[in-house]
């Protein structure tokens, strides 16, 4: 507990001095398009909240070296696995020129950081066929970077309204942290707690006012370094199911694949191409009726954190299930194959106007 409530302390302190400051960074820091299909903000904002989470779990990991924390190693190994993630994605957010490509590859190059120097790797899956794959070292080093960077990039996607990625991914690691302490990991659910300060020492300036926002420095980082506590836990603890991060994961996850499926195979349009058709922009735009047509920043901007609320709950749909059944892979499958249903349900109701009324916000 000392070491999330230190990393909270640290993100929130140093988040607010970056908003205090933004006018003499706005220039190179400020995210001022206010009209892609993806912005719903009505004034330039600070995107550099990234910089807050990181310097509160580095601040984290020098008071455990200070304690002599037995764990201050793996913790310090842990940040320095997730700088080439957080620094691609802090040069993106300050000079708008760095490649989505890059991006990518900077996060490979992260969990690439992580096989080498924490074991952090995909050795079983409990999925006919793949299992055979990730039992070579080659399948498994590249099921592992996939991974990782494919959760890195779904934080990422998620990443569009006041505290929306930021909640729900200290959620996840809640729930990291509790199995993690369940199976004796103490380690891991250290760290795993630790995240979770650092994310919420953030998300207090960014919800509901939306005075900074994470950027893709921070979206990456933190996709990292959850996608690394998971893979972890199921590298060191063989008892639980090799399934069960992708079940806690499942929301954002789910979405970057019906994104690309959408775009790809509904649209034919390119799956990298921005769109504002979103489960989250859609609940933004077709459930916060009471807004609609008002373009004043405070109503813009209590529009936008009342959407993140629905998805908190969707996002808790999936972490209960994976709570309950974090050793049954059997269960745990099922439980993703009925969020899937519900998932493509829900978006079909919204985006055909056929909403449950009393999911309508209108005023």
């Amino acid at each position: 507990m000392l070491y999330l409530l230190v990393s909270f302390f640290v993100a929130a302190v140093v988040t607010l001095l970056v908003i205090h400051s933004s006018r003499s960074h706005a220039h190179l820091s400020a995210d001022a398009d206010l009209s892609g299909p993806q912005k719903f903000h009505a004034t330039p904002v600070p995107r550099i909240g990234g910089m807050g989470m990181f310097t509160g779990l580095a601040c984290c990991v020098g008071v455990a070296a200070f304690a002599k924390h037995p764990d201050w190693k793996f913790g310090a190994l842990l940040v320095v696995c997730g700088l080439p993630a957080f620094l691609a994605g802090l040069i993106e957010d300050l000079t708008k020129r760095v490649s989505p490509a890059k991006r990518l590859v900077a996060t490979a190059a992260s969990a690439a950081l992580g096989i080498w120097l924490l074991g952090g790797t995909i050795t079983r899956t409990d999925i006919p066929g793949l299992d055979l794959v990730v039992a070579t070292t080659a399948g498994a080093w590249i099921a592992t970077v996939f991974t990782v960077a494919g959760v890195a990039n779904s934080v990422n996607i998620i990443d569009g309204f006041n505290g929306l990625s930021s909640m729900c991914v200290s959620l996840m690691l809640l729930v990291f942290a509790y199995v993690a302490y369940q199976v004796g990991d103490m380690s891991l659910a250290l760290w795993a707690l630790a995240g979770v300060g650092a994310a919420l020492g953030f998300f207090v300036w960014n919800f509901p006012g939306g005075l900074i926002f994470l950027g893709d420095g921070g979206a990456y980082f933190l996709g990292f370094y959850l996608a690394e506590i998971g893979i972890l836990l199921i590298a060191r603890n063989p008892e639980v199911s090799p399934l069960f991060p992708l079940m806690v994961c499942i929301y954002p996850v789910f979405e970057t694949l019906f994104s690309m499926y959408r775009r790809k195979v509904i649209r034919a349009v390119p799956t990298g191409l921005p769109d504002g058709i979103h489960l989250h922009s859609l609940i933004y735009r077709r459930l916060m009726r009471w807004a609609i047509g008002a373009r004043d920043a405070r109503a813009m901007t209590r529009r936008n954190s009342m959407t993140a609320p629905y998805l908190w709950m969707l996002c808790v749909s999936s972490l209960v299930p994976a709570l309950v059944f974090w050793d049954s892979t059997p269960m745990i499958v099922a439980c993703m194959a009925l969020f899937g249903l519900t998932y493509v349900a829900l978006y079909r109701r919204i985006v055909r106007f056929k909403t449950p009324k009393w999911l309508v916000v209108n005023r």
